[in-house]
């Protein structure tokens, strides 16, 4: 049994399917766009300033051997963006769009299917945009699609994003989730059709699905695995004595519920202390632009020092309305800083409601300021919470996901061979 991966960046949870399948010994090849191994040219070469990105790519040794690299248009990519040559990267139609990105790999894995069936290939695993080459050339072959949607269904981010238009008329141009268009919607119908299996990270994500207007191949739920957890003990405990420190880290769009957050902190006042990392959704979203104006903003941090900021704050504010999961609820989890989040997210499946963290209905700024509120009056939960979720983070490393993923394929492989 032996599967193909393809995934153009590279993301921590591709990392850890990656390394899962590879320890179930059950990965053929891994093919994306530019992967760093330890001691290689492009780990050496990503020390160099103006190449920092390629350690963003970087994969444990146990991969490097299942490795194929299709390097050119990701590059064309990262040098249109640092050169400022906006239309080469342009949704959809540019020559280095993330899209172009994706369907060029895509059409790489299709071309090169029938000789991978020649060698034993079983499967191609494909992630949402990455997968319609593919799976049409698969299905050809009579090998299984499977399908791996990290983030909620189309439609039904159309149907719960829609409303915040009317609630929030001055901030709704930064919600950027309607541009694609039609036939890259159905595209994405299209990869969900010729799936024989689906994975997802949420139980939100796969409710999402059932908006899908046919049936479905069976869907799988395997949240993410934790970051490492902090060896370092969390300064000053929240007592009541000084401003409540709040974090929010992601984009700065209503789509992350950045209007409640905002109109939350400011009725509370004085009292909370709001930090803000993230890149604007949009330039011209005035709203926005007066109230990173009131806090402290961040426009971006590496990642380290993203983690090394959670640890200094009392509790991580992420009230989405639409994820389909939400890394940074597991990152400030692993650093001992309990977090509040919406039922959109992937909250409900690592949250505890008022034992390592607290979970609020999405898109009500009431039930967001109340949470902050009892936070205020109760002092003493925060910390307690904290140490839950630093337990809860260190049950789950990226590993515990690896293993899943890669038995629940195993499985799903077993029974398509007995039909």
């Amino acid at each position: 049994m032996k599967i193909i991966l393809s995934h153009p960046t590279g993301n921590q949870n591709v990392r850890a399917a990656a390394l899962g399948f590879v320890n179930a010994d059950i990965l053929a090849e891994f093919n994306t766009s530019v992967a760093s191994f330890p001691g290689s040219f492009l780990d050496r070469l990503g020390a160099f300033g103006p190449f920092s990105e390629i350690h963003r790519r970087h994969f444990d040794p146990a991969l490097r051997y299942k490795t194929k690299m299709f390097p050119w248009r990701e590059v064309g990519r990262l040098v249109a963006s640092k050169g400022g040559f906006h239309n080469l990267i342009k949704h959809e139609t540019g020559l280095f769009s993330i899209d172009s990105v994706y369907k060029s790999l895509d059409a790489q894995i299709a071309s090169k299917l029938q000789n991978a069936r020649r060698r034993g290939i079983d499967a191609v695993y494909a992630y949402e945009d990455g997968a319609g080459f593919s799976f049409r050339e698969a299905k050809k072959l009579r090998l299984q699609c499977l399908y791996d949607l990290p983030i909620g269904y189309w439609r039904a981010a159309k149907h719960m994003l829609e409303p915040e238009y009317e609630r929030w008329p001055e901030w709704a141009v930064t919600l950027s989730s309607f541009q694609d268009s039609e036939i890259k919607l159905i595209r994405k119908d299209e990869e969900l059709k010729l799936a024989d299996r689906i994975f997802v990270a949420s139980q939100f994500t796969a409710k999402t699905l059932k908006e899908f207007p046919c049936s479905l191949a069976p869907i799988e739920v395997i949240p993410y695995g934790f970051p490492p957890v902090s060896a370092i003990q969390k300064q000053a405990v929240f007592s009541g004595q000084r401003p409540l420190k709040l974090l929010f880290v992601g984009g700065l769009s209503q789509r992350k519920g950045i209007a409640d957050l905002f109109a939350a902190v400011n009725a509370i006042g004085s009292q909370i202390e709001l930090t803000v990392v993230g890149q604007k959704a949009s330039n011209n979203c005035s709203a926005l632009d007066l109230e990173l104006k009131k806090h402290k903003w961040l426009p971006s941090l590496p990642h380290h020092e993203v983690l090394k900021l959670m640890q200094a704050q009392d509790v991580l504010v992420f009230p989405s309305l639409f994820e389909g999961f939400g890394l940074v609820i597991t990152e400030a989890m692993s650093q001992g800083t309990p977090v509040i989040t919406t039922d959109r997210t992937a909250g409900p499946d690592l949250i505890k409601h008022q034992e390592n963290g607290w979970l609020i209905e999405a898109g009500s700024t009431e039930g967001l300021q109340s949470a902050i509120e009892e936070l205020l009056i109760k002092p003493k939960t925060i910390g307690e919470a904290g140490k839950a979720a630093l337990e809860t983070a260190r049950r789950r490393p990226w590993k515990v996901y690896g293993q899943e993923l890669a038995a629940a394929v195993k499985r799903h492989m077993h029974q398509a061979v007995s039909l």
